[in-house]
Order: structure tokens, then sequence, then C-alpha cells
């Protein structure tokens, strides 16, 4: 099972041509299950929504209540300020159930940030399935470490008693030693919730490989000035007795021009998982 994580960057830049960009590198790594993090929903027309007929997918999508502070960042354009944001899932099978969590605000900043639930019935079993996507502020790492803790209390009550472990994806905008980010893992600090352990699939990929899904060679980070970053994550709960759901590879994707252009300020991370066999 190929699982990935991609912020597509809402309607920011040249947003038309992006998201054919995003479309052909989505043809060409064929993920089976995708969280994705700012679409966009305009005018009766959503990007997860078109991805998934040019590909033959399902799809669920769950929109930010306070869409204002994003619509702010946009040109001053009537039709522009009508764009919704939020997650969505592209699954290559169908979607039994979803439920959506708000996440806590952080002070003075509420752009209505959610994590959304998917239930996918896929061949070894239903997955269940989440992305999410944490507040962007530099010094808010507190704020984020309540999201989380939210977060994992959210996978905890839809994970169900399925042999497939939870997968959670995202873009957490932080960083992998953070607090926020150590509370997944078990093993750094006491989990979210008792006995639950979302492992980051990058520990598995080769040492040398590059990591950064923030990286200033992307113009549009370059123009922030910012350090590279991992920050975009897939992380699997503990695989079941058979292999189902261990982690095997993680790699980048979407980390270049696609026919000149760039799909995104982001790089997504695609990682395969185990099928029943181990």
């Amino acid at each position: 099972m190929r699982v990935m994580t991609w912020n597509l960057w809402w309607r920011f830049g040249p947003w038309e041509e992006r998201r054919r960009a995003i479309l052909s590198v989505l043809r060409r790594e064929r993920p089976d299950l995708v969280g994705l993090q700012e679409v966009w929903e305009a005018g009766g027309r959503n990007l997860a929504g078109w991805l998934a007929e040019e590909l033959g997918m399902h799809w669920t999508w769950a929109a930010s209540d306070r869409p204002e502070p994003w619509r702010r960042r946009l040109p001053e354009s009537a039709a522009e300020r009508a764009v919704d944001v939020g997650n969505a899932v592209l699954s290559r099978w169908p979607i039994s159930d979803r439920a959506v969590l708000r996440l806590p605000v952080p002070p003075g900043r509420d752009d209505g940030r959610v994590t959304l639930y998917a239930r996918v019935d896929a061949p070894d079993g239903p997955v269940p399935f989440f992305t999410t996507h944490l507040t962007s502020s530099i010094a808010a790492s507190a704020a984020r470490v309540r999201q989380v803790r939210a977060t994992v209390e959210f996978v905890a009550a839809h994970r169900g008693d399925g042999p497939h472990p939870p997968v959670l994806t995202g873009d957490f905008n932080a960083w992998p030693d953070s607090d926020e980010m150590r509370l997944l893992g078990g093993y750094r600090t006491a989990p979210a919730v008792r006995d639950l352990v979302l492992i980051d699939a990058w520990e598995y990929a080769h040492p040398d490989a590059p990591w950064a899904t923030w990286d200033p060679t992307n113009p549009y980070v370059a123009r922030t000035y910012s350090p590279s970053a991992r920050v975009d994550y897939v992380h699997v709960g503990l695989p079941a007795p058979s292999g189902l759901g261990r982690i095997l590879t993680v790699r980048r994707v979407g980390h270049g021009p696609e026919q000149g252009v760039w799909p995104s300020d982001h790089a997504g991370v695609l990682a395969e998982l185990a099928g029943g066999s181990g």
C-alpha cells in the first residue's frame, strides 16, 4: 500500500498551472491513499474532487470554518475571496465513514484547522486513515502540542478494532525533535494516549536520503528566507502480528518542477506499507 501526504499550497502562486503539475506527480507516483492539506474549493469546484476524477479515485474533504484569515492573503478580487480551504483524502478504495475534529485554537490565531478521518475499505481490511494540518506560527509549539494531543485522542476514538494500524498524515509545521512530534512515537516521551504509538515513517528511509519537505531550493520557499526543515509526515501505528502495515520504504516526492512548474511550496512524502502477508 502506497501512502502519501502533501500540502498543496491552496490558491497561492500560479495555482492553475500548479494543479496540473500536482496531477502529474500523483499520476507518476500512483499512491493508494493520500492525505492532502491546503485544498481549495470555489464556485462548485474542489481541487481534491478534480484530482480524484482525473485519477479515478474516491475522495472526501473537510473545510475550515474560518477561511477569512486565508482569504485575506489572496489578491483583491471578489472571486478569489470566495475560496474555501481544508484537508482532503484521496483513496484507491471506497471510503465508508468519515469524521472531522476541529483543532484547539492558538491564542489570537484561529484559522479553523482540522483533522480529517476516513475509513478506507482496502483489500486487506479497513484502514483508519487521518490527515491534519497544524498551526504554522513559528512560536506556537505549545499550541501544536495541544493540537497533537487532541488529534491522537481522535485517532484513538476512530481506529476501530480491525487489524490495520492507524495511519496519520499531515503538515505538522514542526521539526522532528520538537515537543509536539515527540508525543507521537512513545519512545522519547510518554505518548499522548497510553499505548497508542505512531511511528514516523521517515525513520525507515535511507540515512542519506534528502529529507527536507520545506526546502529553499524551491523558489516559493526561497522567498520566505527560512531554513530547510522536515515538517510533513506519514505516521503509522505498530504493525499487526502478520506484518500488515509495516513500513517498507519512504521518500520525498513532488520536490522539483514539472514541465517548468513547481507543484507546491512543500514536497510530499510517500511511504510503502506491507500487506497482510508481511
